[in-house]
């Protein structure tokens, strides 16, 4: 398994992540990585940890999974979050020197799933303060253009912070931070919406605020498995915020304004010799 990327991580590619806040990077990961994600997703889906969540109403169609904070008891996790090129690539991105774990998400939707993930962008639902945050979406399947994660370009730079959504039924959190989302779909033509056809090895990587969202897998026979790393950098800092927070990160006892304690978010870039 490579440890370094399989395609360069360039200029223009750390340039555009920087201005449009989301960028599709082309065959990083090599297909060893694939597969042990793959059999770790599988394993997630069988033993679900405590965080899992079926977004699907019962009696529709389809199935709408996601679970995190999983990669301490999913070997294939871990393996993946510490000896990959995800964490390079994500210090590269980030123009951060450091990159340390934050948590891991999988989202899987399976063939004729119609629920959509709604609206979002992530550092409203985070513990986390700071610039240097991202996550590397990485499908684990064939994603067509129709079923692919969504980005408003430039989202990341608005200055806006955004209520969190309920992804079960797409209404706000009860939480007193933010304003409500935008309606994205309402106004398409009023904004650069970024998506891409994806083949396992490519990743998409992502800042913390850039508003994003997915429609269903209604489009052919297949399933949309992905995994997203997600990861911090040289001025991220601990917090609590008022309401709604996930991961919740409870057990954590780190003061607000805190940096990153190593221990409870490993540092994984620079690799240790």
């Amino acid at each position: 398994m490579n440890q370094e990327p399989l395609s360069a991580v360039t200029d223009d590619n750390v340039a555009a992540f920087q201005k449009d806040g989301a960028v599709v990077l082309r065959q990083v990961f090599d297909r060893d990585w694939i597969d042990l994600l793959v059999a770790g997703v599988e394993r997630n889906m069988a033993e679900p940890g405590r965080f899992a969540h079926h977004y699907t109403a019962s009696g529709k169609p389809g199935l709408f999974f996601g679970d995190y904070c999983n990669w301490q008891r999913i070997d294939e996790y871990r393996r993946f979050m510490f000896d990959s090129p995800a964490a390079s690539i994500a210090a590269r991105m980030m123009a951060s020197r450091t990159a340390q774990i934050f948590h891991e998400h999988i989202l899987v939707k399976e063939a004729s799933t119609a629920d959509p993930t709604p609206w979002h962008h992530d550092q409203p639902y985070w513990t986390v303060d700071g610039s240097q945050v991202c996550s590397l979406w990485i499908p684990l399947d064939p994603v067509a253009r129709e079923t692919c994660v969504e980005f408003v370009a430039g989202s990341h730079r608005w200055g806006k912070w955004f209520t969190p959504k309920r992804f079960v039924d797409n209404t706000d959190h009860a939480t007193q931070e933010g304003e409500p989302v935008p309606d994205i779909d309402a106004h398409r033509d009023d904004y650069t919406i970024l998506g891409w056809d994806l083949k396992p090895g490519d990743c998409i990587v992502f800042h913390a605020l850039t508003l994003h969202g997915a429609p269903g897998n209604t489009a052919g026979h297949h399933r949309r498995r992905a995994f997203a790393a997600r990861w911090t950098g040289d001025d991220a800092r601990f917090t609590r915020r008022a309401g709604y927070m996930s991961p919740p990160f409870d057990e954590v006892t780190l003061a607000p304004g805190s940096p990153m304690d190593p221990e409870v978010f490993p540092l994984v870039w620079p690799r240790a010799q």
